[in-house]
């Protein structure tokens, strides 16, 4: 249980270093990533939506599987595109000018993020 505590803590440290108002809001998000993000998003909505339509007419398996691939990798590819931000602005913000404590919470935050993503 302490273990956890301590993460808690070293993951809020690491996300005040990045917001100063620790309001969990992005900081350092170029407009164009945004936008871009919100039309792939968009994208994978409609993915989705077609992804239930062909569920709901009974759809050939194999054919759903190919879709539901697609969409994986959609999001894999939104995902790798906040990724590089956070390491871009957040992460490198903590690591060079952040304290002892704050470098920790953010090394810790990214193992947890990447080992989260690789299962």
């Amino acid at each position: 249980m302490a273990t956890k505590k301590a993460a808690s803590k070293d993951r809020r440290v690491a996300e005040e270093s990045c917001d100063e108002a620790a309001g969990r809001k992005a900081v350092g998000v170029d407009p164009e990533l945004k936008a871009s993000n919100l039309r792939r998003l968009r994208r994978i909505e409609g993915q989705i939506r077609g992804l239930h339509r062909m569920v709901d007419e009974d759809r050939y398996c194999a054919d759903i599987l190919i879709q539901v691939s697609s969409v994986q990798e959609a999001l894999r590819s939104v995902a790798r595109a906040l990724m590089r931000n956070h390491l871009t602005h957040c992460a490198t913000h903590a690591i060079s000018e952040g304290s002892e404590e704050e470098k920790k919470a953010m090394y810790d935050e990214l193992l947890e993020m990447i080992y989260k993503n690789a299962r």
